[in-house]
């Protein structure tokens, strides 16, 4: 059993170092995103002191590139620690060490006031549509509450007219604006969840599992509504999703992670038919086939 452990961690560790060998850019090309020896370790307390006894490695040395208007698919079990990742990159957690880089330049140790610039350039579409939105707000006010933040010198008028178009670009109609979330269906509050996202006109979203809590009948539509916003507006997108089948069609690099780091990468195409790690194959495995 302990030779078992220790030929299973020497694996990991080669398939690391291959891993970390692997360009995902061309030389010379500047990406929109990238991290470098990302790590995030949550303490672990306890006793009557809650004394720290430990530490979980949620992200452990992850590091990858996103180039301009493509997609990079971000695939794991939960617990992984991709939404983890995704949450370093918009800001809501700050890592423990590692770099973050956003055209070029540094953001991951950038204090919240200095960070704010950055806001509008990087948004985030959350894996809940029902808890993503505030029930006691109307459409207009949860559209044009980023508005006032971000662009001030707007009147009340133009706000709502940007409001309007938002509503149309993600498939619903421009009446919705007096009712509240509620009185939506799940796939419903996620375009509206999308519409907020691009109400400050951001160059890079984070899609954090945004068709894991819908039905398999709606995910498909908020997937080609995605791939359509990215081809109309120039979008970068780092998708999150613990389904493979999910990205496949939309992403056009995979990175799957295991245990808090990168185990593998590759094309979308090239990492289903071919697929290199172990824990890759147990992925598709699970994969349900018709």
């Amino acid at each position: 059993m302990h030779r078992q452990k220790e030929t299973a961690q020497d694996e990991a560790e080669a398939w690391q170092e291959e891993v970390d060998r692997l360009p995902s850019l061309p030389a010379g090309e500047t990406p929109l995103v990238q991290a470098d020896e990302l790590t995030v370790h949550f303490p672990v307390r306890g006793g009557l002191w809650r004394r720290v006894r430990g530490y979980v490695r949620a992200v452990d040395g992850v590091s990858f590139r996103i180039r301009h208007g493509t997609t990079v698919g971000l695939v794991g079990e939960s617990g992984s620690g991709k939404t983890t990742t995704g949450h370093c990159l918009v800001k809501l957690l700050s890592p423990n060490s590692g770099s973050i880089r956003y055209n070029g330049a540094e953001i991951g140790s950038l204090s919240k006031r200095a960070f704010f610039p950055y806001r509008k350039r990087i948004q985030m579409i959350f894996q809940d549509p029902f808890n993503s939105l505030n029930p006691r707000m109307t459409l207009q006010k949860i559209l044009a509450e980023p508005l006032e933040i971000h662009f001030p010198h707007m009147s009340a008028q133009q706000r709502r007219e940007r409001a309007a178009q938002l509503l149309e670009m993600v498939g619903l109609e421009a009446d919705h604006l007096p009712r509240y979330p509620h009185e939506f269906s799940g796939g419903q509050r996620q375009r509206i969840g999308i519409a907020r996202a691009l109400a400050v006109e951001p160059e890079f979203i984070v899609c954090d599992e945004p068709v894991s809590a819908l039905d398999v009948s709606v995910q498909a539509g908020i997937v080609n509504l995605l791939q359509d916003l990215q081809e109309e507006l120039g979008l970068t997108y780092l998708f999150i999703a613990h389904d493979l089948a999910v990205v496949e069609h939309i992403s056009d690099e995979v990175l799957v992670m295991n245990r808090g780091r990168i185990v593998e990468r590759a094309g979308s195409e090239d990492i289903y038919q071919n697929p290199g790690h172990p824990y890759t194959i147990r992925l598709l495995q699970a994969l349900p086939h018709i």
